[in-house]
């Protein structure tokens, strides 16, 4: 046996589409499926507990809880037929329990599982069409009926028991609704199913008679004794709107709106699930979404109560979609006060429940369960030696940091492109992500991760730091990459490799470099020179990945042969089989000792080094999917793997023979954290602001407390006053009771001697009836006696007559059964040997038993002391956090005090503003306008532009052919080149004209800038005007504050009027009037000299922009000239050549030279001289007329640039005009209404 060995510590992850994929085991433990098995999971402690399954599963497809929350039934996909197994809950470790035989199950997989209430039977329905009902007696293992129940097609199918009776069975899916009763073991039908057949997709038993069920259309229908009693239809549900200020997000909401609208009108709703609870049912009608329905007792039938949606994911790069998944399965707490909701991307959501009593709105909204989990396959993980943390990306555009040690989520961001390699730096502070489009050098804040900077590397599959985080490797198809993180330069590049790099490792003093590809090859590199060590090629294999030894000598390496591979001095040493699986990845532990391996079937394998030939490794089933990524942590503690199911393993690693590993006192690991300075910034100013408030708070509150022990002062002495009159009242009445009291206490004692009196006589009288009956009895009794005996003796007769009887009897009976008991005896003494075989078997069995209850002891006690640690730690927090939680509630109290006040302030405050909004919101109606004017022209010319471009397109495949011309031009015609040369000089000039423009443009360029400065300077002036405001504010404050301290001398009037004269002569100065009537003025001024100078700027602008027109139109008149010029001189050359071709053929004729060879072999190319005008030239007027439109078309092309250039600046200008003219607008408002 292998000493190395794991054991599962957290899982993170979740499999989609299990039929019952969520339940509640205790108020605060969920289990749920998760790889290849199920997942314990304490909401509160967040401790992980994974329940794996059968031998080669693929996952669990249905799984069901016991009522008792004793027994859980898991249906697996392992090979062809299905897997029934039933696991005890009880333990710290599920123990498995039963496993039903296969070979009675159909040959498709089980769908759903249901237990009875009283947890003794187990109802199982397999995938339809062809789909059957079982019913087994689990504990026997025997299958105790079994009903083909056939199906419209394909779909969900659900089975549930009566939650009052074991033997009542429903069963739904496709086109069928039916009850079964088992009787005699037999399942028969109770209900006759009328009307038109629906495809239900889900129900649940509301009590002993009613099943609600939902179909694909969004019907609701309630089924009471099998017969259809309430039905309703539902409605698609769109996503609640939220309404915000900026207009911008309204525009780009409404445009969402309308294509969520258009998919809505092909969409109908469809309800994926529904559960029962005691107020009534919660359904799924529509993705993102779960309706809560109570129980209407004026009317019959149910009421929605409440919609609750899933949040939107604000990591996620479309949040909108991330809201709108499909919802699988629902369920709710023992207490129903929590509900969780699984989905169809592999997401736990959870909702407590007592917040609608609370609250009672309309709409809430979803929270996840823990923290949100990868949807598709993981493709990187790395792990930190500073931190306890691991990185992870995946298919689904996502990159996150996991902490292992308090399995928690530490950041998450979603992306644009596809992750498929991710890399920690050692420090935990930097990350590296290949995407498809490039490679990517994250920092990793506090509680964001900032691209730092991007390399051209695309679809680098594979990347790695170094272990001292100064160097690190990147993979460019069969190119390693070598880079200075310090730098970022590229220090050197490894070529060698023919095919796709697969993994790399570097050595523990980054001095050497291990690779591998997919032609078969490991190389070893020398950083230092750049060059390969030694190399290892079986072209055989496809290496998928390798791992090294702490100190570099030994290579692991895996492929697609099915064999682990020990590499070193270029050589494979050693071959290890994989027993009919493939591995995919492999780790080496840094003690060297342990190596572990994960293969294509989900499994973890642990082997102990030096390998062996033999079958000697401990076996994991964990992921349901094949295993991409491992690792194992520098200490030795931990093993970390990923799989295509999405899932993250962190195994517990234990060497049972005890070399190895370090002990976890000895790890220390950094708690520093980045951060940006804006974020520190914003933080300190929300902390100065806080203070600032807080001090406020505190006068407000203390004068409030005076307010209040005066009035609670006062209150006093009137209690006082009123208990001191009471007090005297109740001792007269005291008194007067004390009297009654006496005089009753005489009359009672005068009855009771009459009673006892009565009493006496009563006694003697029936003591004198009673010896008189005595006699009496006494007398009969005698008699009795005489006859008595005379009935002994008579029976005893009977007796002696019986016994006779019976001895004889008796014998004859002793005869028969001593034959019968020989061959008993027979019968037993085989019995007896059967008996000591089963003994000796379930003695082998105990032993297993003890050594496996053992193990778990040592484990369970190790985490139960981790337990106790923490739940002390937390129970004292917990205290400190009540204390400061009772003082935050009287705060609170007081603080919604003044709310309310300041709320009655504000609302006055904001009937005034309100004015001001409509006026503004009739400009900015206006200016929508004109911009929904300028977009759609716009537009136009966009389209305008893209038709020009294909025609330039189609101009430039007529110029390829027309150059091809050209160039047999050139080799027959030499004359022809100097005029060519003339043609060129010509266009050297054009580009001179075309550099002037150019200028043209760089000044108005420049133009823009002056404007753009002016406007910063303008905003400058905006930002001065802010800081007056806050100097302000703070005036008020500080005028507020001497207020207050004058109301306390309300009570002293002369007090009073020194205090007011003094915040007048402190506060109100003359100089102040003065200075806001020349603002005004000022204001004024500024804003006609802007408005002289902008139209300055407009009459220049246009008169440059009517020159470069005219120019423009010169060139094309100039160029339109010399093309005519040209073209016809090309078609008196053509003319020339046919008449030159002519006279050679009639030459040719003349001296018969046809016959001879060599005569054909010179009539060839003057054929294909004589072929070739032809072929160049079939319509020169075509020609010349295509010639003359593509150079129109460009001409065109340079006029619309010129146009949009001059259109642009036009709108610059306006819009800095614009920008302008409401700002110095609301200035001038505010300030008269200051005044």
């Amino acid at each position: 046996m292998a000493g190395a060995a794991v054991l599962p510590v957290a899982v993170f992850g979740c499999r989609p589409r299990v039929a019952g994929g969520v339940c509640f085991l205790e108020e605060q433990v969920v289990l749920h499926a998760a790889g290849a098995g199920c997942l314990r999971l304490h909401l509160e402690h967040k401790w992980h507990n994974f329940i794996s399954g059968t031998e080669k599963s693929r996952g669990v497809q249905a799984l069901a809880v016991s009522t008792s929350r004793r027994f859980l039934a898991l249906s697996e996909a392992a090979g062809e037929r299905p897997v029934l197994a039933v696991y005890e809950l009880t333990a710290e470790r599920a123990r498995r329990r039963r496993a039903l035989a296969a070979a009675e199950l159909p040959a498709r997989q089980v769908v759903s599982l249901a237990f009875s209430p009283d947890s003794q039977f187990l109802a199982a329905a397999t995938a339809p069409p062809e789909g059957h009902l079982t019913f087994w007696l689990w504990e026997k293992q025997q299958l105790a009926a079994s009903v083909r129940v056939p199906a419209a097609g394909d779909g969900p199918c659900q089975v549930s028991f009566n939650p009052q009776d074991n033997t009542q069975v429903c069963i739904t899916g496709n086109g069928f609704f039916k009850l079964f009763k088992y009787s005699e073991g037999y399942l028969k039908q109770m209900n006759l199913q009328r009307g038109e057949p629906e495809n239900y997709l889900c129900h649940a038993w509301l009590s002993e008679e009613e099943v609600i069920c939902g179909t694909d259309k969004g019907k609701l229908s309630l089924f009471e004794t099998g017969q259809l009693h309430w039905e309703t239809s539902l409605e698609y549900r769109k996503p609640p709107k939220e309404l915000k200020e900026d207009t911008t997000t309204k525009e780009y909401e409404s445009g969402l709106a309308f294509e969520d609208n258009g998919l809505q009108q092909h969409s109908l709703p469809q309800i994926s699930a529904v559960a029962a609870y005691s107020k009534g049912f919660a359904c799924s009608p529509s993705p993102g979404v779960v309706l809560l329905f109570e129980k209407n007792e004026e009317k019959e039938g149910y009421e929605e109560s409440q919609e609750v949606w899933l949040p939107q994911d604000l990591f996620s790069t479309e949040p909108k979609k991330s809201g709108r998944q499909d919802i699988t399965c629902i369920c709710f707490s023992p207490s129903e006060e929590t509900m969780v909701v699984s989905t169809n991307k592999n997401q736990l959501y959870m909702f407590t429940m007592f917040s609608t009593k609370l609250k009672r709105e309309k709409t809430s909204y979803f929270a996840y369960m823990n923290f949100p989990l990868h949807s598709n396959s993981i493709t990187g993980l790395d792990m930190c030696t500073w931190k306890p943390i691991l990185a992870t990306c995946s298919l689904d555009r996502s990159v996150r940091i996991w902490n292992y040690k308090t399995n928690t989520l530490e950041l998450c961001k979603e992306y644009q492109e596809e992750a498929y390699t991710v890399s920690l730096h050692p420090t935990g502070f930097f990350c590296l992500v290949g995407f498809s489009d490039k490679l990517r050098f994250l920092s990793l804040l506090y509680e964001d991760m900032r691209i730092f900077k991007e390399f051209a590397v695309k679809k680098c599959r594979e990347c790695s730091f170094s272990n001292g985080g100064h160097l690190f490797a990147a993979v460019n198809g069969n190119v390693i990459q070598i880079y200075s993180s310090i730098t970022f330069e590229n220090v050197t590049n490894l070529k060698g490799h023919t095919g796709k790099v697969q993994a790399i490792k570097w050595s523990a003093d980054d001095t050497k470099f291990v690779s591998c590809d997919t032609h078969g090859a490991v190389y070893e590199w020398n950083l230092l020179t750049g060059k390969k060590e030694s190399e290892c090629v079986l072209k055989t294999c496809i290496y998928s990945s390798i791992s090294l030894t702490y100190d570099a000598k030994i290579i692991f390496a895996v492929g697609s042969d099915q064999t682990l591979k020990e590499i070193s001095e270029s050589s494979i040493q050693q071959e290890v089989p994989a027993y009919d699986a493939v591995y995919t990845t492999v780790a080496v532990s840094r003690s060297g000792s342990m190596i572990f391996v994960g293969t294509s079937l989900g499994t973890i394998r642990a082997m102990k080094y030096p390998l062996t030939l033999k079958k000697g490794f401990n076996e994991y089933q964990a992921h349901a999917g094949a295993v991409t990524k491992m690792t194992v942590t520098n200490d030795d503690q931990f093993l970390l793997t990923a799989s295509e199911d999405g899932c993250i393993f962190i195994w517990k690693v234990h060497d049972r023979e005890g070399g190895g590993l370090k002990g976890e006192q000895e790890l220390q690991y950094a708690e520093e954290v980045l951060i940006m300075r804006s974020d520190i910034d914003e933080k300190s100013q929300a902390i100065l602001d806080l203070q600032i408030c807080v001090k406020d708070l505190q006068t407000e509150s203390d004068y409030e407390l005076r307010l209040k022990d005066m009035y609670c002062e006062g209150k006093i002495k009137a209690l006082e006053e009123n208990f001191a009159q009471e007090v005297d009242s109740l001792k007269t009445k005291h008194q007067i009771l004390q009297e009654e009291k006496e005089k009753q206490e005489l009359q009672h004692q005068v009855q009771l001697s009459e009673l006892m009196d009565q009493q006496a006589r009563e006694v003697q009288r029936l003591e004198s009836d009673s010896s008189q009956k005595l006699l009496m009895e006494n007398e009969k009794y005698q008699e009795l006696q005489v006859k008595s005996q005379k009935m002994e003796e008579e029976y005893e007769k009977q007796l002696h007559n019986l016994e006779e009887s019976k001895s004889k009897a008796v014998a004859e009976l002793k005869e028969h059964y001593e034959k019968k008991l020989k061959d008993k005896a027979g019968l037993l003494e085989e019995a007896k040997k059967n008996m000591k075989k089963q003994i000796q078997a379930q003695e082998e069995m105990e032993k297993q038993i003890y050594e496996d209850a053992d193990k778990e002891i040592l484990e369970i006690k190790d985490k139960y002391e981790k337990e106790l640690l923490e739940e002390k730690e937390s129970n004292i927090q917990l205290k400190g956090e009540i204390g400061v939680l009772n003082k935050r509630l009287n705060s609170l109290q007081k603080e919604l005090k003044d709310r309310n006040r300041d709320i009655e302030e504000m609302r006055l405050e904001q009937q005034k503003l309100q004015d001001i909004i409509k006026s503004l919101e009739k400009e900015i109606t206006a200016l929508k306008t004109e911009v929904k004017e300028r977009t759609d022209t716009i537009l136009e010319k966009e389209k305008h532009i893209y038709d020009l471009k294909m025609k330039n397109q189609e101009l430039q495949n007529f110029k390829f052919v027309l150059s091809y011309r050209i160039e047999e031009f050139k080799k027959q015609i030499e004359s022809r080149e100097n005029h060519i040369e003339t043609m060129r000089k010509q266009i050297d000039e054009m580009e001179d004209e075309l550099e002037q423009f150019r200028k043209e443009s760089t000044e108005l360029k420049m133009n823009i800038t002056q404007l753009q400065q002016k406007q910063k300077a303008t905003a400058r002036e905006v930002h001065r005007e802010m800081e007056k405001k806050q100097n302000m504010e703070t005036l008020i404050k500080r005028f507020k504050s001497d207020l207050h301290n004058c109301v306390s001398f309300i009570d002293d009037s002369k007090k009073m009027k020194d205090r007011i004269r003094e915040l007048y002569t402190k506060y109100v100065h003359q100089s102040d009037l003065v200075e806001v009537q020349a603002v005004d003025a000022d204001l004024q001024q500024q804003y006609e000299k802007q408005q002289e100078y902008h139209e300055r700027n407009l009459a220049v602008l246009r008169k440059r922009v009517m020159k470069d027109k005219e120019m423009q139109h010169a060139a094309y008149m100039r160029i339109l000239q010399e093309n005519v010029s040209l073209i016809k001189e090309i078609n008196d050359l053509r003319q020339e050549l046919r008449v030159a071709y002519a006279q050679v053929h009639d030459l040719q004729s003349a001296l018969k030279l046809n016959k001879d060879k060599k005569a054909i072999e010179d009539t060839a190319p003057s054929n294909e001289l004589l072929s070739s005008p032809a072929v160049l030239r079939l319509n020169p007027e075509m020609e010349s007329e295509k010639i003359i439109e593509m150079q129109q078309l460009e001409i065109q092309y340079l006029r619309d640039q010129i146009q949009e250039k001059g259109q642009v600046v036009t709108v610059q200008v306006q819009s800095l005009l614009v920008r302008n003219l409401p700002e110095l607008n609301l200035e001038r408002h505010h300030k008269t209404e200051q005044h």
